[in-house]
């Protein structure tokens, strides 16, 4: 592959990039006096960075990517990132199992949960889990982590949520068009500014200055300070994994609940119409099609899913029933995956057909493109709908008729038209194979007595990067649907594309 060389090159970057989070993660061990921690972070930021460093060296003077290497360089990097990221678990865990370490390092005994990563699957499984910022767990019970491991979960989440590329060209600042590319390749289009460099650091910017008071508001609303922080970290990134095992519906409190909420609204709103917002332009919340359907798709799908509840009786107060169906709704639509409450345990349903398929289709549209939520990405619906109908309509319109296409604020051409609504069939297509892969498998390798829905929605949950189980995600899982639900998370992160330009080049070297 004459390409080698650039992708190879931009993928050390990459890496490289991604042991300095390892290597921060040091300052929180040791903050929190979990200095047995310490040597493992160290070893996963070194070998991370080693294996960077050589590709880079090796390949300094390689070209700047085109499309089909940066799309190749995205798909790698995010699977390379997952099983680097899954060093700290294992290390850690390997260092609790044997311990390693003096009494004056801290080292905790070991937990059931904590002994999970022991086994390399289960963290690599957590490891993309986190980076996709999925929120899908191998843990038994969260609470019973080490706090380095809660921060490493949730910083992994945060970082995803933005992105590995948008880290790496933030950090390394190199302007031009292969930066762009890159920027691209990540299910990103729209810029902020004119300079890519200009428009990741901005998108930092803001996506920092969200968390921090993401945290206050937490703090403020009665969560504790340790909660808080990595409870922003994975409401704002829409990642969804808690230090807690029943997750939000741990503090019993309503407030914090509806606080959560906003939150996870914010996170599903694009960058660029944030950008604009703090700007003092309060147009784009209803001018933005993108943003206006946020809102609304929040609200019509809270509503059903409200509506199944209070028919079913499912919970004994009306308030109780708004509050659960709202939350749920919208950590489903937003990909965070939060949950209040349990909607099933394994093949044991809790909540009803109606209301488990009502949030699936919250986790199949997923919210704003642009912003940190994973699914289809609401302009990838939009489009197709609105395509279906503008190419049902044009059998009626004469010949020659010029034919345009109004999607929000932009009016497209013909050829531009149906070049978005092609891609935007191709990636539904695809995206639907990739579910319904996941769903054969699972129903072949656990056991009859789980029911179809419960593993309709443990699939979309994953390849939406949602996080919401209904019981059936865990250690004990057999090993082929781990590795099934780490592809799904791993293509629907990347909207498919990337994946398939890999596997389409994989397969024309196979057969050369």
């Amino acid at each position: 592959m004459s390409s080698f060389p650039t992708i190879a090159r931009d993928l050390g970057q990459i890496l490289r990039v991604v042991s300095l989070t390892m290597a921060a993660s040091m300052l929180v061990a040791a903050f929190v006096g979990e200095w047995f921690a310490l040597p493992a972070f160290a070893v996963s930021a070194l070998l991370t960075a080693g294996v960077g460093s050589v590709l880079v060296y090796r390949h300094e003077d390689a070209p700047a990517p085109g499309k089909r290497e940066a799309m190749i360089t995205a798909a790698l990097a995010w699977l390379s990132v997952a099983f680097l990221g899954a060093l700290p678990f294992l290390g850690i865990s390997w260092t609790i199992a044997l311990q390693l370490f003096p009494a004056w390092m801290n080292t905790p005994a070991l937990t059931d949960t904590t002994a999970v990563f022991n086994h390399p699957l289960d963290g690599i499984f957590e490891s993309i889990s986190g980076f996709t910022s999925t929120g899908l767990t191998m843990a038994l019970v969260e609470d019973d982590l080490p706090r380095s491991l809660h921060w490493w979960r949730s910083f992994t989440e945060w970082v995803g949520g933005v992105g590995v590329i948008v880290l790496t060209v933030a950090i390394l600042a190199r302007p031009g068009s292969g930066s762009l590319t890159l920027f691209r390749s990540e299910a990103r289009s729209k810029k902020i500014h004119p300079s890519i460099v200009s428009t990741v650091t901005e998108i930092w910017r803001i996506y920092v200055g969200f968390t921090l008071a993401a945290i206050a508001l937490f703090w403020l609303a009665g969560m504790p300070l340790w909660g808080a922080i990595n409870h922003a970290m994975t409401a704002m990134s829409t990642g969804g994994f808690s230090i807690h095992g029943d997750s939000i519906g741990h503090y019993a409190s309503p407030l914090i609940e509806y606080t959560v909420i906003g939150v996870m609204i914010v996170g599903s709103i694009a960058f660029p119409v944030h950008y604009l917002l703090l700007q003092g332009h309060l147009k784009p919340l209803w001018r933005d099609v993108q943003t206006r359907w946020v809102f609304l798709w929040f609200a019509i799908g809270s509503v059903g899913l409200i509506a199944v509840l209070v028919w079913n009786g499912q919970y004994g107060t009306l308030e109780e029933n708004i509050r659960n169906g709202l939350f749920q709704f919208v950590s489903a639509a937003s990909n965070t995956g939060f949950g209040t409450t349990t909607i099933g345990d394994g093949p044991t349903a809790v909540w009803s057909i109606g209301a488990v398929l009502v949030v699936c289709l919250g986790m199949l549209t997923g919210a704003a493109a642009g912003s940190t939520v994973g699914g289809l990405k609401l302009i990838r619906v939009i489009t197709l709908v609105k395509g279906t109908v503008w190419q049902l309509q044009s059998v009626l319109m004469p010949k020659h008729a010029v034919r345009q296409l109004k999607i929000g604020d932009r009016t497209l051409s013909e050829p531009q038209a149906e070049h978005e609504y092609t891609e935007a069939t191709v990636v539904v297509v695809l995206w639907i194979v990739g579910l319904l892969v996941g769903i054969g498998v699972l129903l072949a390798a656990l056991p009859p007595d789980y029911p179809l829905q419960h593993i309709l929605f443990e699939v979309m949950s994953a390849q939406s990067n949602v996080g919401l189980d209904s019981g059936i995600v865990g250690p004990t899982m057999p090993d082929s649907t781990k590795v099934m639900l780490i592809v799904n998370m791993w293509v629907g992160r990347l909207e498919i594309i990337p994946v398939a330009v890999l596997i389409g080049v994989l397969l024309q070297r196979f057969e050369g």
